[in-house]
């Protein structure tokens, strides 16, 4: 990650989507973009990454960002990863590797003692001017979105109803302990007259 850091120009490309039509980053000149980089179409943590970016596209593209995930998939997985999650956004299929080598996503990793290359998981939030804003280089797979807008936590479709229950949880909580103090108080001030 030496060669691109905040404040850099992001470098421009033109790489096939999962219709195989070319994608060109200079084309979203006045939006803010997220390109994510990401292993693997499929895996439990890809997937949980992209649904986590299509439960909040719509306050994404609200805050103004266009969403481009990038894996070294084929056009055609793509497009099955995107018909099974019902992804709202584009994903780009960089099966020669030349974005990667832009981006310096490229990677050697190490799983079980072995060592292999692959595509390593970040996040470049790239703004209207085409220059970097941000880069998530340990992204949370599960919460990406809050960390992109860098929010607690992003109000994806889900959250509403665990917060919801929280607090009605915690309102029950307050309620009776407050009676049990009541209850307390009273029964001391009975035993003093």
């Amino acid at each position: 990650m030496a060669s691109l850091q905040i404040g850099s120009k992001a470098p421009d490309f033109t790489v096939n989507d999962q219709d195989g039509k070319p994608v060109k980053l200079s084309d979203f000149k006045g939006k803010k973009v997220v390109l994510y980089f990401y292993p693997k179409d499929m895996t439990p943590g890809c997937t949980a990454e992209a649904c986590d970016l299509r439960d909040n596209y719509t306050l994404l593209q609200k805050r103004g960002y266009e969403v481009l995930g990038v894996s070294t998939d084929s056009e055609k997985l793509h497009k099955k990863f995107i018909e099974k999650e019902k992804l709202p956004f584009t994903l780009l299929a960089d099966t020669d590797k030349k974005l990667h080598a832009l981006y310096d996503t490229w990677v050697e990793k190490s799983m079980y003692g072995r060592k292999f290359m692959g595509t390593a998981r970040i996040t470049f939030i790239i703004d209207e001017k085409g220059i970097i804003e941000d880069i998530v280089s340990k992204v949370d797979t599960k919460n990406h979105t809050s960390q992109i807008l860098k929010e607690a936590t992003a109000p994806s479709a889900k959250a509403p109803a665990k917060k919801t229950a929280k607090k009605i949880e915690n309102k029950i909580v307050k309620a009776v302990a407050k009676k049990a103090v009541a209850k307390t108080q009273a029964k001391i001030s009975r035993k003093k007259k």
